[in-house]
């Protein structure tokens, strides 16, 4: 065990024997998200360093504290990648606060979610035991697969301190098309193309100053890649270009998020991808080819938002709270159900006893 270990178990130990809670943070990029917590700050960035990296096996193993910026980077020294595009935000996002906040970028819907790419990792319960779970190769899990558990705690049932990820190679060819159609349309069309054989990787429907624009990304084979752009249409885009504009889509930095102010609330709504056109307060920004649905809304539209998801079998959360609400009483995510909320309780008592590990994170009471 390296020192920066060594140090960060002493600091649990400690919190576990005073009962003392526990605030973990990487580079802060998603400090925002989940319900306000208080504690001791506990720093991962010391753990830092790309363990192994075997771009023939299409594995890398890293500590949690490296930079995501830094792991992309070497990736794409051997033209590999995360496909399922973690978002940065404001940078500064770690690896461990990637898998602990399990959010995934536009490809989410074609590619999988950053769980489906978690081999293995290793975590510090709250006792201050050093446990490591699943491996480097996919069929590796016998019984409850604990690594992919951690994916969207939000460090509420450990800390982890390494992680091993399948990664992907780059797609030999990319296209973006736009085409101006309204959202029925656009879900329905979506749909459509999804029971095709179709290079599809991403999508983003919204209402600009262009009006309703659906934009589709499709990767892929090159061949697979020009014959869909042929049998679908729409405007071609410059490559370069479209690539920012999906970035900016990644970390909600399009024109679209910052229309909403900083008095508003937005919420991500997720949904079957069948669903239809929601009631909302106004018209959402859709990804995930209709399975994702980005909402500004005032705060008494919670309800309605709520009721909107729920009534498709999807759910809804709020994902930035407006400034001037950011600490009122109004839930982050949507209500636990039974037996789901017996479970994620026996769940955090196994992993952290004393309950020291982002106090309150996901839910005010736990």
């Amino acid at each position: 065990m390296d020192s920066a270990l060594q140090l960060i178990t002493a600091q649990v130990h400690a919190a576990a024997a005073a009962g003392t809670a526990l605030r973990i943070r990487g580079g802060g990029s998603k400090d925002f998200y989940g319900e306000a917590t208080d504690g001791d700050l506990l720093d991962t960035r010391p753990l830092t360093g790309i363990i192994s990296y075997e771009p023939s096996e299409l594995v890398v193993t890293t500590r949690a504290g490296t930079p995501l910026a830094e792991l992309e980077a070497v990736l794409a020294e051997r033209g590999q990648c995360l496909p399922f595009e973690p978002p940065h935000f404001a940078g500064g996002a770690t690896v461990g606060g990637m898998v602990a906040a399990g959010l995934s970028g536009p490809a989410r819907a074609s590619v999988g979610a950053v769980r489906d790419y978690v081999l293995g990792l290793t975590l510090l319960n709250g006792r201050g035991e050093l446990l490591s779970f699943g491996g480097q190769v996919m069929k590796n899990v016998a019984g409850y697969d604990v690594s992919r558990l951690m994916c969207g705690a939000l460090g509420t049932l450990g800390l982890i301190t390494e992680v091993s990820l399948k990664v992907l190679p780059v797609a030999p060819a990319e296209a973006t098309l736009k085409f101006q159609m309204d959202q029925a349309e656009a879900l329905a069309q979506l749909n459509r193309w999804g029971d095709q054989p179709l290079p599809l990787n991403a999508s983003c429907w919204l209402v600009d100053a262009g009006g309703p624009t659906l934009t589709l990304r499709l990767r892929g084979a090159v061949a697979a890649v020009e014959a869909a752009c042929k049998t679908l249409g729409g405007e071609r885009q410059d490559n370069s270009a479209a690539a920012t504009d999906w970035s900016l889509c990644r970390d909600q930095q399009l024109p679209w998020f910052q229309a909403g102010g900083t008095t508003r609330d937005l919420w991500r709504l997720s949904v079957p991808q069948t669903a239809t056109v929601l009631d909302l307060p106004e018209p959402p920004l859709i990804e995930w080819h209709g399975g994702l649905r980005w909402v500004h809304a005032a705060a008494e539209d919670a309800p309605r938002l709520r009721e909107a998801a729920a009534r498709v079998g999807g759910s809804a959360t709020l994902f930035i709270a407006g400034g001037a609400h950011a600490e009122r009483a109004e839930e982050r995510f949507d209500a636990l159900k039974s037996p789901l909320d017996r479970i994620h309780r026996e769940l955090k008592r196994q992993f952290d006893p004393a309950g020291i590990f982002n106090r309150g994170r996901m839910y005010p009471d736990f």
